[in-house]
């Protein structure tokens, strides 16, 4: 380690006499054990001069891995010194919109609760291999089937059709036929969600209009409130835009997608204090959903 360690400053300062400096170390001895792992690696890591020494490319290569590497044992010491007064270092993947029409808002209510947990925040879209990319926990949304994952049903998924005014105005909408005049707009991800809106209200797929797809919902709403198209969206998504007046109905008709945003947590990391701590929280913090329709209040527990 001590040999990774002089090499990985060396590679940054180009320097051994600053890396020297960095560790307390005189500029012979971080040498000598740069010399050292060169030789046990049998691989030439840095060009050397008599002015200055310059990273080999098989060089430039090991630092880039070795700095991750060493930047990930430094982060993981801290967060487990962290444990010993409460507290750590959380990695959180969540879906974009999700996490800044939701949980952003709500998180400064989770760090007064809990101020020595700091949560880095990642976007993510779709299942990945939390493990490599270095996540501990994720929220998405699905039937909350993660291999390998333990899920936490947080808020059950209600879809709204919403419309700009100005759109509304210009072509009204008094019944689901209606919809068939409009651009139908889309989320990546969710490509058959205007098909379920059709078919429950008993109308052929050939009626929709389908539009351009985004990949992020909070585009696509941007698209709505722009008057692009009817958007169909989870209700507490467009809470904000619904009650500022930016969007509004098309239809009194929620769709209930019988999908759940889901935390989901490594069976192995699921009682560490930390990610327990922000676990309990966010089951607290899923309050009863306050609907943006009647329909949605009625069958709302």
């Amino acid at each position: 380690m001590s040999l990774l360690v002089a090499f990985e400053a060396t590679a940054r300062h180009l320097s051994f006499t600053r890396a020297g400096e960095e560790l307390s170390l005189t500029q012979s001895a971080v040498s000598r054990q740069v010399r050292a792992l060169e030789e046990l690696l049998e691989v030439t890591l840095f060009r050397r001069d008599q002015r200055q020494i310059e990273l080999t490319e098989a060089g430039a290569l090991y630092a880039r891995e070795v700095n991750g590497a060493l930047q990930r044992v430094r982060n993981a010491s801290l967060q487990v010194m962290a444990c010993r007064s409460g507290g750590g270092i959380l990695h959180l993947a969540a879906l974009p919109t999700f996490a800044s029409k939701w949980l952003l808002p709500r998180l400064k209510d989770f760090y007064q609760k809990h101020p020595d947990i700091f949560i880095h925040m990642h976007a993510r879209i779709g299942q990945f291999d939390l493990e490599r990319a270095g996540i501990d926990v994720a929220i998405g949304v699905g039937d909350g089937h993660w291999p390998g994952l333990q899920s936490y049903p947080l808020i059950e998924e209600w879809l709204l059709p919403v419309i700009s005014p100005a759109l509304a105005a210009s072509q009204p909408i008094s019944a689901p036929i209606d919809l068939s005049r409009h651009l139908l707009l889309q989320v990546t991800a969710r490509p058959f969600v205007w098909r379920q809106w059709f078919q429950a209200h008993g109308l052929p797929d050939a009626v929709m209009r389908l539009g351009p797809q985004f990949e992020l919902t909070s585009h696509l709403i941007q698209a709505v409130v722009a008057g692009m198209g009817v958007g169909l969206v989870p209700s507490f998504l467009v809470e904000d835009e619904l009650r500022e007046g930016s969007l509004q109905l098309a239809l009194d008709s929620p769709l209930r997608s019988g999908l759940f945003y889901h935390l989901f947590v490594p069976p192995h990391l699921a009682n560490l204090p930390h990610i327990l701590a922000f676990r309990n929280w966010l089951m607290t913090a899923r309050e009863p959903h306050v609907h943006a329709t009647e329909a949605e209040r009625s069958l709302d527990p």
